[in-house]
């Protein structure tokens, strides 16, 4: 019996397994116009009262009654399509990926960008809250990623990620606010005659502004701890993230504890999306290049890189800023985001935020921090209905990972862009 449920298995893959992402882009986009155009008139006659904002789940756990309709209607909307257009679309998806393999590799990541941007688009244009939950989800890869440089290619433990999302947040807020909004707090805009629009090309400087001063304050941070060896980074890291909370709180310039608000709404979905393409771009290159190598060197054995004529300390010092810098970034999109900064959101539980979705993931690796993000923000809001039993539920699936995988889901995994755009085919399915 189990012979022939792992032979049907194996059929059932082998048929699905030649279909590069191309196909499957093209089926979830097939997916989502279908649920777009008639998501409502399916809904309602599966008995479900709007249509799942999150593929069902949260119905399912608000009322159980509504079960068989939220499973209709995810494999209906979602299942089916994707692997009906998949399939029967392989062989010309096939064709036109061979001629992307020809091309350069920017030119076929270009247009498979595109197509993923344009689901992400029509997904989260049905309601705002898909659209608030993808930007959130999009940063937060930022984030990891981030972190990820830090805890897991460089080996050490960094506690100061929500201290360089504030630094980013604010410096951001403060440049936008400042130039460009009459606001209680900062006064009267200082260039108030500028059209919106300006605004879309000042941002990005905003953001690097951001991303400098988070970088700056890691060199505060990495100067002292990288004089030690063992968890004193750690403390000192720890220590960091309250010292820039407990100033954000009493600076009443910028708001105090009540925070500060009125950020331009430039946070657009295209906008977060770039961003993140470029982090999740840099960041493996970085790791990729000759400095990651010396990373995983002084990860590995500090002293036998020491010895290799391995700079370690310049290696970490450079890998700790170059984190920092990506963490103030994506301070600085949530903060426009949320269209709100306030210093109680960089505190412990922002911290453990981010230490769950880099382990969650994988260290050493952009997938699993990609993974990692998605999962557990996706997972978070899933059971949000849940309530406080949500807080045992999540812990809980975090302890069995760190028993089960210690490392993570997807750990020392590289990102191998033409892997992933075109996944190998067994010589029969070639031919």
């Amino acid at each position: 019996m189990k012979e022939r449920k792992g032979k049907r298995f194996s059929k059932i893959r082998g048929r699905f397994s030649g279909i590069p992402a191309l196909g499957w882009l093209l089926g979830a986009f097939v997916a989502v116009v279908i649920e777009y155009f008639w998501g409502d008139p399916l809904s309602e006659m599966l008995g479900l009262t709007k249509i799942p904002v999150l593929f069902g789940v949260v119905i399912m756990l608000k009322k159980p009654m509504l079960i068989p309709g939220a499973f209709a209607y995810v494999f209906i909307i979602y299942a089916l399509p994707v692997a009906i257009v998949a399939r029967f679309t392989s062989s010309l998806m096939n064709k036109i990926a061979d001629i992307l393999d020809k091309l350069p590799l920017w030119f076929s990541a270009i247009a498979h960008l595109v197509l993923l941007y344009y689901i992400l688009d029509i997904w989260s244009d049905i309601s705002d809250y898909r659209l608030l939950l993808l930007k959130l989800s999009l940063i937060a890869i930022m984030l990891t990623l981030s972190l990820n440089v830090i805890n897991g290619y460089m080996g050490e433990f960094s506690c100061s990620h929500p201290g360089f999302m504030a630094l980013g947040a604010y410096i951001a807020s403060i440049f936008t606010v400042g130039l460009f909004v009459n606001d209680r707090i900062l006064g009267h805009a200082l260039i108030s005659t500028v059209p919106a629009w300006v605004g879309q090309f000042v941002f990005p400087f905003a953001l690097i502004l951001g991303g400098l001063v988070a970088a700056v304050g890691a060199l505060v941070v990495a100067i002292p701890s990288f004089r030690t060896r063992g968890d004193y980074l750690a403390i000192i890291s720890l220590a960091f993230m309250f010292i820039v909370k407990s100033i954000f709180e009493n600076l009443e310039i910028f708001g105090g504890p009540r925070g500060l608000g009125g950020q331009p709404d430039w946070a657009t979905l295209p906008a977060v999306f770039v961003w993140a393409v470029l982090c999740v771009w840099t960041i493996n290159n970085f790791v990729e290049s000759t400095m990651g190598k010396a990373l995983n060197a002084v990860r590995d054995e500090e002293s036998a890189a020491d010895a290799m004529t391995v700079n370690t300390r310049k290696t970490k010092m450079i890998a700790f800023m170059f984190g920092a810098f990506w963490a103030g970034v994506g301070g600085g999109l949530f903060a426009h985001v949320l269209r709100y900064v306030n210093p109680g959101t960089f505190g412990l539980k922002k911290l453990a935020e981010v230490l769950a979705m880099v382990y969650f993931g994988g260290l050493n690796s952009v997938i699993g921090s990609i993974v990692g993000a998605v999962g557990f923000n996706m997972l978070s809001e899933m059971l949000r209905p849940l309530e406080i039993f949500k807080w045992i539920i999540i812990p809980t699936l975090l302890i069995l990972v760190m028993i089960f995988r210690p490392t993570g889901l997807i750990a020392f995994k590289s990102f191998d862009v033409r892997a992933i755009l075109r996944p190998k085919m067994k010589t029969k399915e070639r031919v």
